[in-house]
């Protein structure tokens, strides 16, 4: 089984796929997938996107890389131990190839996040469900609008490392098999979401092909149209899960948004009251190192917590009746409730802080802006007929678009993923760069 899910075939297109027998002592296939994941222009952009606070003058405050480099940080602790424990179970396994694995897995988790963060993802969502009955998206399919409508960072993540950087449409960053499988969370389509009434899912439907194949090579597959998550995924999720629990919290507190008494319960159960009050009690640190304090010892005790509800579980992990996380199985209740309260207080008192929302708002307007000339612009595109030739606006739109925009050569639907390609990919700045230009408002 493990040999399999540790695969090291790279992808090509679909009648090109070979096993990475180019390896060295010193850089191992799954080590030049770290190093494709973070030479490349997707993640250096990740600079400029928004975490959770929009366009932050806060240097302290965590954007998208900063966020992914401390969760593979994590994954790679967790990555060394699952390998020690597989090899020690009897596994044919390196536990540094574990540890690359799940590292840069945790690095590309997020490359498929639009500008704005979540705030972004849900405006692209809403536009395309309010100008579903229009026009220039009537001949959609329905998989198409469900696409679309359900616009999910995971998925174009996906794309991202499989489709668009790189290689276009050549495979990608040619990654290993071992490493995407890893990647995954959700494991099905976006028409999957409506059958489940959620709005997460980790491919498109022109990724569907190679999700199968990428999938049964990994001895995932369970039939009908049904698949097993990849089980070094629940390590890259509960690293993602304690970065951002507790480094939510730690932002917070350095822009003054939550105090140090919002944040007492929390690290009163992850780390005991007795430590707690004493980081308290110094004097010399500032709330905010106090808190970074904290939140690396209540990391520590996460960690080792993960790992061993990893181990004592990886039978049903590996098993076809899979968990939703690790977290619903941590057996110290103080951690795993400590956790919880950290989410639920970001969710109360951070993520609907007053400044956020007003800069998400304008988020809204930037997007909007950027989808609606640019759809309209590419669905006359679609229409010309021979010899036609683009209005001049529209021509002019097009071209900001640069080796984004779409081919003649393509459908409809795969013009808009361009789109949306394109506008994923923008940093939060340039997002607002290009809606001030569409508008006329720009420099």
């Amino acid at each position: 089984m493990w040999k399999k899910l540790l695969s090291k075939k790279r992808f090509y297109s679909i009648d090109n796929i070979n096993v990475d027998s180019n390896e060295d002592f010193f850089r191992t296939s799954f080590h030049k997938d770290y190093d494709r994941l973070i030479f490349s222009n997707a993640f250096r952009r990740l600079a400029k996107k928004t975490q959770v606070h929009p366009l932050s003058k806060n240097d302290h405050v965590h954007n998208r890389l900063t966020h992914s480099l401390e969760v593979a940080s994590v994954g790679r602790s967790l990555g060394l131990s699952a390998g020690k424990m597989l090899k020690d179970k009897g596994h044919d396994i390196d536990p540094y190839d574990i540890a690359y694995i799940i590292q840069t897995a945790c690095l590309a988790h997020d490359i498929g996040n639009p500008p704005f963060g979540h705030a972004g993802e849900e405006v692209i969502k809403e536009w395309f469900k309010e100008h579903e009955n229009q026009e220039l998206l009537k001949s959609l399919s329905k998989e198409q609008h469900s696409d679309l409508q359900h616009l999910d960072g995971n998925a174009q993540s996906f794309r991202i490392v499989t489709q668009l950087e790189n290689n276009l449409f050549s495979g990608g960053m040619n990654l290993s098999f071992a490493t995407l499988g890893t990647l995954v969370k959700y494991p099905y389509s976006s028409s999957h979401c409506k059958m489940i009434g959620k709005s997460k899912f980790n491919y498109f439907h022109s990724e569907e092909e190679f999700f199968e194949l990428l999938f049964t090579e990994l001895g995932l597959k369970i039939g009908g149209g049904r698949y097993k998550r990849h089980p070094l995924s629940y390590l890259m999720e509960a690293a993602d899960d304690i970065c951002y629990g507790l480094l939510d919290l730690q932002d917070a507190i350095e822009l003054k948004i939550i105090s140090l008494d919002d944040v007492e319960p929390v690290f009163n159960l992850l780390c005991g009251e007795k430590l707690r009050q004493k980081v308290y009690s110094n004097s010399n640190c500032s709330d905010t190192q106090k808190v970074s304090r904290l939140v690396a010892k209540a990391m520590n005790e996460l960690v080792l917590e993960a790992m061993v509800v990893f181990e004592n579980k990886l039978e049903i992990i590996e098993s076809e009746n899979q968990p939703q996380d690790l977290i619903e199985f941590f057996l110290n209740d103080k951690l795993k409730q400590g956790i919880l309260n950290a989410k639920k207080l970001a969710s109360d008192k951070v993520f609907n802080e007053t400044r956020k929302v007003e800069l998400e708002l304008g988020a809204y307007n930037i997007i909007e802006t950027i989808l609606d000339h640019l759809i309209r612009a590419t669905y006359e595109f679609y229409n010309l007929e021979e010899n036609e030739a683009l209005s001049f606006r529209n021509k002019r739109v097009l071209a900001l678009m640069g080796d984004n925009k779409p081919l003649k050569t393509q459908s409809l639907f795969e013009m808009y993923q361009r789109v949306v390609d394109y506008l994923v990919g923008m940093t939060d700045n340039h997002a607002r760069h290009v809606a001030n230009q569409l508008n006329g408002t720009g420099n």
